[in-house]
């Protein structure tokens, strides 16, 4: 592999995972969950997998402004500075986010070739993964589309195939051209392509040069590139993040880069890969690729079962009994409980819409909700009031703020808090409490080198979370 080029990883954060509620919901998505007992999310073991590789750069990592701190702490756990975490105001697939991603590379690398990675996905054998990045690279240098096509070991209805213009051979690497994309089909139709060598399942995986792309997106969808330069020309910097401009977006149509471009370009071509690949799309699949009992069971968290079989179970907060049940899935969080027929584990995605349909707060947001400078849970509410347990990384600090609408109580049960109300200043240690009254200026910090757990009550006439107006804040938000 030539040296004087290196590799720029683009990492998609933008997906939902609705089929993993609820698991994953709006403000906290699957890529940023944890996959079996490790401590790694889906999107570290993404970066993870390519940051020993030879001759690849920092990523580009594109996300949701609502994610940008979450992003932002996985990166720093893992110890890997991006070369940019770009901020989208909101999703529009995958083609406007790769078309921006290509604009911010060639200011790094005019000749930049771009490996674009979805950050949800599980890989199972990376070294052959890394051997196919090296023989698609030289295809990607020579202006073709790449894309990775995966071979196919079951009649998958949650995937999307490719078609390629001849069948591919068993055990040996191939590059050849797109024939079609199809959508994910029903299970007739996949019962049949599975038996077809020319099809592979759709991976979301691409590597191209940056400037091969704008090239292929101005023949084919010259408004998505005219919006997105607009947009990303006239980013602001926010901190470690760069903000695309939200007017210019919000008009580009939302379209997958599979129909914007590759299935109408001329030099699109999949290479095939076998990689114990999945995009654990839905309980079943996260079922499938867990490491399970003798019995075919998943377990997770506090659970008892009997005469279990072939089930997932997972507990993130309460006791779980399951006796003499087959083939279900059972997900229990703090505020929800998934019940489901594993063979039916798809169509959460159709449930998760009902319940937004229906205003169920449970589609977005879990109980425990994660802030730049830590977390706080909601532990119970009623009417005019609410109990929070908050916590407060070292060195951290909430904004300096007040509330029209509610006064607050802060407990301390571990760690030093400092305070300031107005312009008073002092500490409370473990067991000490403060009253913050309505409209006054405050500030929560934690000066320690550990955390800082308080119980805060919080009452008045609304208690929403918009009711804030901060005045200093350092990570940005008195902007927003």
């Amino acid at each position: 592999m030539s040296k004087n080029t290196k590799i720029i990883p683009v990492i998609l954060c933008g997906g939902s995972g609705a089929r993993l509620w609820p698991m994953s919901r709006t403000s906290f998505p699957k890529q940023y969950l944890s996959f079996e007992k490790n401590n790694f999310s889906f999107f570290q073991m993404t970066l993870n997998r390519i940051k020993n590789f030879e001759n690849i750069d920092e990523p580009i990592v594109i996300c949701n402004d609502k994610h940008r701190f979450i992003t932002g702490e996985q990166l720093r756990e893992i110890n890997i500075k991006p070369k940019s975490i770009i901020l989208e105001p909101f999703g529009r697939n995958t083609c406007p986010a790769i078309a921006i991603a290509s604009l911010k590379s060639l200011e790094i690398d005019p000749e930049a070739v771009l490996l674009i990675l979805p950050s949800d996905h599980l890989i199972r054998e990376n070294k052959a993964f890394i051997d196919c990045i090296n023989k698609a690279y030289i295809y990607a240098k020579q202006e073709k589309l790449v894309t990775f096509g995966i071979v196919p070991s079951s009649p998958e209805t949650g995937y999307g195939y490719i078609k390629s213009s001849s069948s591919f051979q068993k055990n040996k690497f191939e590059c050849l051209p797109v024939q079609e994309f199809i959508e994910k089909p029903q299970k007739e139709l996949a019962q049949k392509l599975v038996k077809d060598s020319k099809f592979s399942w759709n991976s979301g995986m691409f590597m191209f040069k940056a400037k091969t792309i704008l090239n292929e997106l101005k023949k084919y969808q010259p408004d998505i590139l005219s919006l997105c330069k607009k947009s990303f020309y006239k980013r602001v910097k926010d901190l470690d993040f760069e903000k695309i401009n939200r007017q210019e977006f919000q008009g580009c149509i939302n379209i997958s880069l599979d129909k914007a471009v590759m299935e109408k370009s001329k030099i699109s071509v999949v290479v095939p890969l076998d990689i114990g690949w999945s995009d654990i799309g839905g309980w079943e699949s996260y079922w499938q690729n867990s490491k399970k009992d003798n019995n075919g069971n998943v377990i997770f968290g506090d659970v008892i079962h009997e005469s279990t079989k072939n089930s997932f179970l997972r507990s993130e907060s309460r006791l779980i009994v399951g006796l003499g049940i087959q083939d279900l899935i059972v997900v229990e969080t703090q505020d929800a409980v998934l019940i489901a027929s594993k063979d039916l584990s798809q169509k959460v995605k159709n449930l998760v819409k009902n319940l937004k349909e229906k205003g169920r707060s449970e589609v977005d947001e879990h109980r425990k909700i994660f802030r730049p400078w830590g977390n706080y849970y909601l532990i119970e509410e009623g009417f005019q009031w609410k109990v929070k347990r908050i916590e407060v990384n070292p060195h951290s600090s909430l904004s300096l703020q007040l509330h029209n609408h509610r006064a607050e109580h802060w407990v301390v049960v571990e760690g030093t808090a400092s305070i300031e109300l107005d312009v008073k200043k002092f500490n409370l240690e473990k067991n000490e409490s403060c009253y913050v009254p309505l409209g006054t200026k405050h500030r929560l910090s934690n000066e320690g080198e550990k955390s800082l757990i308080i119980i805060e009550v919080q009452s008045g006439v609304y208690l929403g979370e918009d009711d804030i107006i901060r005045f200093k804040d350092q990570y940005g938000r008195e902007k927003n």
